[in-house]
């Protein structure tokens, strides 16, 4: 498995070997094993998967604050979305900035977005489904939101903002606030 480091250090794209013939293809997804012998050692508690039938829709900035943090390691089974980190670790070097990349079912590329991450995706084409493990387990006590349009965050995402499609939830998010600590940088 191939993993490399994005502009922030700690989110991770991790790419799985792919074998194909003429009945289709094989790939071993997630391996405990080879991932931790490259020094990537995370145990998951949980998968989730979601379905999105439109272009544009919209899923975050989202995150779960202690002691329910979640890091994430997300894929794309069909279709293809865009994907961002966003640092909310109060005193890192990188607090505030946010680093974005395409996962999609034919560069087979996964993301790892960690615990003290904002994090959000939106849909690229239409009919895509995503999957995705986390290191925690749900809890809607510790749920948190900031609204995906956020000027402070000035996210660069790659559709109009009048085609992007929200759930209730995700448009009534409040605004980045950096007196929040939900995440201190170790």
């Amino acid at each position: 498995m191939k993993i490399e480091s994005l502009a922030i250090p700690e989110v991770k794209l991790i790419t799985p070997p792919k074998f194909g013939d003429n009945r289709g293809f094989f790939s071993e997804t997630w391996s405990s094993a080879k991932l931790k012998a490259q020094g990537f050692d995370e145990h998951f508690v949980q998968d989730n998967q979601s379905f999105s039938a439109q272009k544009g829709t919209l899923r975050g900035l989202h995150c779960q604050a202690s002691p329910f943090v979640q890091g994430k390691l997300v894929r794309v089974i069909r279709g293809a979305i865009w994907d961002v980190a966003v640092d909310i670790r109060q005193g890192s070097p990188t607090y505030g900035k946010w680093v974005g990349a395409e996962i999609s079912a034919e560069n087979w590329t996964q993301i790892w977005v960690p615990g003290g991450f904002l994090h959000g995706f939106v849909t690229l084409v239409e009919n895509t489904e995503v999957i995705y493990k986390v290191t925690g387990d749900y809890d809607k006590a510790s749920e948190r939101a900031v609204i995906w349009n956020d000027p402070t965050l000035a996210i660069d995402w790659p559709v109009p903002a009048e085609g992007v499609v929200l759930s209730d939830k995700d448009k009534v998010a409040p605004a980045f606030n950096p007196n929040d600590t939900w995440f201190t940088y170790a």
